[in-house]
């Protein structure tokens, strides 16, 4: 953490290097010295105030969330087993693992604890540590216990309060990103104020603090500042090899903590590989961001004792595809435009059979099938089949696994995020339109740049990078709204930066013939300085009235379940029902479990789909057979599932398990035609 911060600070002093050019500074130290002096002096005093502005606005930010989540559940006053039950569904199985590791006697026993694992899963010993992504409860287990400050602060605050500080690195990352795009600070803080003012479409912290996702994305942002700066033309070595660092250490970090890392890593290549082949970007530099992508999983995967799903991804299959492309066609960037054109469409061919063809070999020397049920789930989604597969459906009705909802627009445009944000990726998409084609034209272009009759168009590769993530992790978030905080987050940082660019102001009032140096100085700076007045204007009399609002937790059903489980049932109990309410039983009580919500494991998914035949169309005795196979010696039904009223005939846990059973064919088309969008509450949690 230390280091990330130390990264920062790098980063900020070096944030306006190309601006202006390097030559008209060389002939200001000739002509003028004293005015290159109150220069030095003006960037030292811009880079302290922006700096200083962006620790604030990161921390203050922290405290809000914070706050928010005190007064919806007033967390200092609750029980313990309340505070407990709060972390529902998977929250509360990882944070059980924190909880499990400061019980232990010592550390070495706490970790003997994980890998020898027998009460997450009855009858089976599994190694949670290369199951999971728990490293950081391990290592925040640790530091609890060698800090001084027991007697001050109970373990779960300093679990809490570890979250939403990692929230004020996020927010600092994301304004550090636009500030790099932008050349101001400015540009920083309106990123940070629509993150902010867009909280419900930003962020679910506060009320999933435990959720992987918490922990990965502000190591997310952080290596997109670091890539936004290491493409930047001219570096210096010092400063490329420590930027080389902060992006490895960024990436090892979010790696770690969350078990998508691939595929979103996945759509990172994807974007080197773009910008590679369209000629946008140094293929020195994609070459080290694929060997640092491939590097770090390849680190995690040795920490997670060699987790096949890993050494199975996507992404290792694609980045070695790419590479053993590039040996196959050397003369890939030259010719004319048809002979280009053929040969990328040719390159890109090869990649994709490499990736397909490597991927399935691997899988098949690793037997691999723990993330087959996405690939299932993908299938049906886009419409490739129906299915009659209980894990494919149960995602196809989950809610946060369908389309984005329509309304998500309106509450960004109520903020302006979404008119300023589609303004600024029409530019800069023509822009990238117009690079792509000059450079595909001609083969002895070595630069990014375009010509129009009116001057020469530039497309920074730091610029054209963010451009082509935003669009794709747009489309990852139209199609998954559960992935649209990857999107909106960066949206911030895209749609500021636009606003503040003097590239974008320039090639707009040229457009118009309104071009003037001043008239560029002018909108850059009064443009976002009007928005910022018009959301302090219309958000923060509602921010502070949300900050005076108190709540409290009230869940007597689930407080009284977890009292009668410690008070009546043995120590070595097992424990059968839904793998939401599971968790919290391992978290509160510390009995042995059939099943649990990490579903990226092909067997705990054979036995979460055993357990729920509880609810499904089966004879008594056969069920009682599968529960007891488990070991199970109690068993809890839930009334919301057996009367469930939320979803649509079809999406209801019982309908799906007799969908997967055969025993009611007519809804097996059903699912797919009304179940995306539905919801199920299944470990997303949600204010109602």
């Amino acid at each position: 953490m230390i280091s990330i911060r130390q990264r920062r600070e790098i980063r900020a002093t070096e944030v306006s290097e190309d601006f202006p050019a390097q030559e008209e500074d060389v002939k200001l130290e000739n002509k003028l010295p004293s005015g290159c002096t109150s220069r030095r002096l003006w960037k030292i005093l811009s880079l302290t105030i922006g700096g200083t502005i962006a620790l604030c606005i990161g921390l203050l930010t922290s405290v809000y969330l914070a706050t928010l989540h005190e007064n919806d559940l007033w967390f200092s006053n609750i029980k313990e087993v309340e505070r407990e039950i709060s972390f529902r569904t998977e929250c509360g199985l990882y944070y059980s693992y924190y909880k499990q590791m400061l019980q232990a006697p010592t550390v070495v026993q706490g970790f003997h604890g994980l890998i020898y694992d027998n009460k997450t899963e009855s009858m089976k010993t599994i190694n949670l540590l290369q199951r999971m992504n728990i490293y950081q409860e391990v290592f925040l287990s640790i530091l609890y216990r060698v800090l001084p400050i027991q007697k001050y602060l109970e373990p779960v605050y300093f679990y809490i309060y570890t979250l939403f500080g990692l929230q004020a690195i996020y927010v600092t990352a994301l304004y550090i990103t636009s500030w790099l795009l932008s050349g101001t600070w400015l540009s920083g803080l309106l990123a940070a104020f629509w993150y902010v003012t867009n909280r419900i479409d930003t962020t679910r912290v506060e009320f999933t603090i435990p959720l992987r996702e918490n922990w990965a994305l502000p190591f997310f942002a952080i290596q997109i500042a670091a890539i936004t700066y290491f493409l930047r033309p001219n570096l210096q070595p010092l400063s490329e090899r420590l930027t080389l660092l902060a992006i490895f250490i960024s990436t090892f970090l979010f790696s770690l903590t969350w078990q998508f890392n691939q595929f979103m890593m996945l759509m990172q290549a994807l974007v080197l590989f773009t910008l590679d082949s369209l000629d946008m970007l140094p293929a020195v530099k994609a070459t080290w961001l694929y060997g640092i992508q491939i590097t770090s999983l390849l680190l995690v995967c040795i920490l997670q004792f060699f987790n096949s799903m890993i050494l199975g991804s996507l992404l290792i299959s694609f980045n070695l595809s790419v590479f053993i492309a590039r040996k196959l066609q050397k003369n890939l960037k030259t010719g004319s435009f048809l002979n280009r054109l053929g040969k990328l469409l040719l390159h890109l061919f090869m990649v994709l059979c490499l990736t397909l063809f490597l991927n399935n070999i691997i899988k098949k020397i690793l037997n691999l099938k723990s993330d087959e049920h996405i690939f299932k789930f993908l299938k049906a989604k886009f419409g490739l089949g129906a299915t009659r597969d209980f894990d494919a459906n149960l995602y196809l009705c989950e809610e946060a696994f369908g389309l984005l909802p329509f309304n998500t627009f309106g509450r960004l445009s109520d903020t302006l995020l979404f008119y300023a944000y589609v303004f600024v990726l029409s530019i800069t998409v023509t822009v990238a339109f117009v690079v792509a084609f000059h450079n595909l034209s001609d083969s002895t272009n070595q630069q990014s740049v375009g010509k129009t009759e009116k001057g020469t168009v530039n497309l920074k590769p730091e610029t054209a990078y963010n451009l082509i993530h935003t669009i794709l992790f747009g489309f990852l978030a139209l199609s998954t709204m559960r992935m649209k905080y990857l999107w909106t987050s960066h949206m911030c940082v895209f749609a500021s930066f636009g606003l503040c660019s003097p590239e974008i102001w320039e090639l707009l009032l040229k457009s118009v013939h309104l071009y003037n140096p001043k008239r560029i100085c002018i909108m850059r700076y009064s443009v976002p300085i009007l928005i910022l007045l018009y959301l302090c204007y219309k958000f923060w009399p509602g921010m502070m009235d949300e900050l005076s609002e108190l709540r409290e937790f009230y869940d007597p059903d689930t407080v009284e379940l977890m009292n009668w489980i410690n008070s009546n049932t043995p120590r070595k109990a097992v424990f059968a029902g839904s793998m939401q309410l599971l968790a919290g039983v391992k978290l509160c009580t510390g009995r042995t479990l059939t099943n649990h919500p990490h579903y990226e494991d092909s067997s705990l998914r054979e036995r979460t789909r055993a357990v729920y035949q509880i609810y499904a169309k089966r004879a008594p005795e056969e069920v009682h057979a599968l529960l007891r196979s488990f070991g199970t010696d109690y068993v809890i039904l839930e009334d919301s599932i057996c009367y469930e009223r939320r979803h649509r005939r079809g999406c209801r846990l019982r309908d799906l398990l007799d969908i997967a059973n055969g025993h009611n064919a007519s809804l097996g088309t059903l699912v797919t035609a009304t179940g995306a969008g539905q919801g199920r509450d299944d470990g997303w949690p949600r204010r109602e």
